[in-house]
């Protein structure tokens, strides 16, 4: 399993309109690509940082649907959130891969 993580850090003064984006337009865009079969949105507790931290983990089964989804759906939805929210939230992506036991 394939976890692509998107780490945002978002200004307090929109957090429930970027809240209300995630859950309504980017998680449903992402799963509608058929390249993930579940994603979820976190919202970090610990440690306090400035700002609200969000994670939006998106599961996929391969690293291929990872990078077809990366090649046909991100570049559209990373500037839907430009748009929507421009220098109000910070990106950071990565990818994490399920470690089974040896």
């Amino acid at each position: 399993m394939i976890i692509f993580n998107v780490t945002a850090i978002v200004d307090e003064k929109i957090q429930k309109e970027f809240h209300h984006f995630m859950h309504h337009i980017y998680i449903p865009a992402a799963l509608a690509s058929h390249k993930f079969h579940e994603a979820k949105l976190f919202k970090l507790t610990e440690p306090v940082n400035e700002g609200v931290t969000y994670c939006a983990q998106c599961f996929a089964n391969s690293r291929q649907e990872l990078e077809e989804f990366r090649d046909e759906h991100l570049p559209n939805l990373q500037e839907l959130l430009m748009q929507q929210f421009p220098n109000q939230v910070l990106f950071f992506p990565s990818v994490l891969e399920l470690s089974n036991p040896l």
